[in-house]
């Protein structure tokens, strides 16, 4: 059968299509439902903000220039925090910046948690205030 692999055992597992340069995500996955529903605000997933580099971001806010990076691999020695994931990061999130986004970075267990949604409803309504921040208690 196309697009599957014969694994020892006899089990077949489908490999998801590939597509060059586009992700094969189709409609929005719960964080983009939750926040359309919430913050009622266009969130896209893998949204392509560079097309040279064809850097995306995991998520956007298009209208807002606002990301979101989910960061992946903390504890595991993923690709994040390896030497060249790292200084490649830096290189995205430094030019995300200059062309004007503001770059929030979280990790999977976050993702879905009210600290996440709270944090981009204040970067929406631009009404951050030090003596009112969550993320600041102590």
């Amino acid at each position: 059968m196309k697009g599957t692999k014969e694994k020892s055992g006899g089990a077949k597992k489908r490999s998801a299509p590939k597509i060059r340069g586009k992700s094969t995500q189709t409609g929005p996955d719960m964080f983009t439902r939750l926040v359309n529903s919430v913050l009622h605000a266009e969130c896209v997933r893998e949204y392509r903000f560079h097309q040279k580099r064809k850097w995306r971001f995991d998520y956007a806010m298009p209208a807002y220039r606002i990301a979101l990076e989910v960061e992946g691999g903390v504890w595991t020695g993923g690709r994040h925090i390896r030497p060249k994931g790292f200084l490649g990061d830096i290189e995205k999130y430094n030019t995300a910046t200059l062309l004007g986004w503001r770059v929030f970075r979280t990790t999977p267990d976050k993702l879905l948690t009210d600290e996440t949604i709270q944090l981009l409803k204040t970067a929406i309504s631009s009404s951050f205030s030090p003596d009112r921040c969550f993320f600041l208690d102590e």
